[in-house]
């Protein structure tokens, strides 16, 4: 398998150079060359294989023979190793839970992955560090999968002020290999500054780099996996299946498109966001324009300029019908959110943490005009890592585990920058 950038189909390149260098020159996202779908036999044996054994089908194909197939086996194997369970909401409603892992969020599959295949690619002498802005749950899920990881330095941005308490604990009390910077701007900010970073042709040569965000084709294929789970458990409905996923930089989403391309029968998308509606908008209208992040209860999704939007278009070819076709986006302010949040826990006993609950509230408004679905959202992270907005909406006292108490009573490492791209420069030249 060879990977093209977005910004020159001509420039190609091997899975481990992807990996390692994270983006394409002159700023294009890694693609998979081609995306062939997986045999009937596979699809045939779906509902039964055990989850290593469907990452192993699934991933075998973008790894190609760069990776022996025990010792991928192993990566993935020691990614998966705690469960994903669908959970009935009401009625054709379901959720897949995705906060099992040591971090409570999702993103801990796709760090986990990337960082063992950094470990297996690097040479003893070769060294990189590994820069990524975070919106809440990229800092803490890249800091713990590359903790102690040799030959890797690991440089975190997050926005000032702007991802919960728990978030920011999380992200800044690792230490060792793992340095945290407390940017005084937005995420959008944050991730304008590493672009910058691999743009910069001198530092490079100083530093290497690579991407830990969804940037990283190493990041997001593994999150392709969730819609082989979910629909494990859901295909015995015999419906049609929608799946709505809370997006901010759409990496999941994207994931998402690629389990379809191998064909996995996934009928419809829902892109489920808060005020930063950009994508939303850009199917409405047909125009896209990125525009300054706005803060929300949901911080994990306040990206004004996603990224992987273009990843979305290439996969369309750029036909924007046919996007629209594919994907149904809707947006919800933090108000209708909380309401959802306090409707869900009362009539139906399940805590849904503000992401998810904009998840919900998207199917829940595909599915009102399509009753010949069956339709599961994605669960991002643990209602506790949002504990302030998930008390206040619901009026309980959300129980914190021990993991992230654990965090809290860290001591926080981290130095505050400016949002200028000289401000970070000078920290990576030093």
């Amino acid at each position: 398998m060879k990977y093209i950038s977005t910004k020159n189909k001509q420039h190609k390149v091997s899975f481990r150079e992807a990996v390692l260098t994270g983006l394409a020159p002159n700023g294009g996202l890694y693609m998979p060359e081609a995306i062939t779908p997986l045999s009937a036999e596979f699809y045939a044996n779906l509902e039964t294989m055990s989850k290593e054994a469907v990452a192993m089908e699934v991933l075998k194909p973008f790894v190609g023979d760069e990776i022996d197939d025990k010792s991928l086996l192993r990566i993935v194997t020691e990614t998966l190793d705690f469960d994903f369970p669908v959970v009935n909401i009401h009625d054709n409603v379901y959720t897949l839970e995705l906060f099992h892992g040591p971090t409570l969020a999702f993103k801990d599959v796709g760090a986990r992955f990337m960082a063992r295949c950094f470990s297996y690619f690097l040479k003893a002498e070769e060294r990189v560090t590994i820069l990524a802005a975070t919106s809440g749950d990229t800092g803490s899920a890249v800091g713990q999968g590359f903790k102690s990881v040799k030959g890797v330095d690991v440089v975190l941005l997050y926005p000032k002020g702007k991802i919960s308490k728990i978030q920011e604990s999380q992200l800044t009390t690792i230490g060792g290999n793992i340095v945290a910077f407390e940017v005084a701007g937005d995420f959008d900010n944050c991730q304008a500054m590493v672009k910058k970073a691999f743009a910069d042709e001198t530092l490079k040569k100083v530093r290497p780099l690579s991407s830990a965000n969804s940037i990283n084709i190493a990041r997001l294929l593994p999150q392709s996996l969730y819609y082989f789970f979910a629909y494990q458990t859901l295909a015995k409905q015999g419906k049609k299946l929608a799946v709505s996923i809370p997006s901010g930089n759409y990496g999941n989403l994207t994931a998402g498109l690629f389990a379809q391309r191998l064909g996995l029968p996934i009928d419809q998308f829902i892109a489920s966001t808060n005020a930063n509606c950009t994508v939303p908008d850009y199917l409405a209208t047909g125009e896209y324009q990125p525009r300054p992040s706005l803060p929300t209860i949901s911080n994990a999704m306040d990206v004004g300029s996603p990224s992987n939007f273009y990843r979305m278009a290439d996969l369309f070819d750029q036909d924007l019908e046919a996007m629209r076709q594919m994907i149904k986006g809707y947006s919800y302010s933090d108000k209708i959110t909380q309401q959802a949040m306090k409707e869900v826990h009362t009539q139906h006993d399940y805590l849904l943490d503000p992401h998810g609950a904009v998840g919900y509230l998207g199917l829940s408004a595909f599915l009102k005009d399509h009753r010949d679905y069956i339709g599961v959202f994605l669960e991002t992270a643990h209602p506790a890592k949002f504990k302030e907005v998930v008390d206040d909406a619901v009026g309980i006292n959300v129980a914190i585990p021990e993991v992230l108490e654990s965090a809290l009573q860290g001591e926080k490492q981290a130095e505050e920058i400016g949002a200028k791209y000289e401000d970070l420069r000078k920290y990576l030249v030093s």
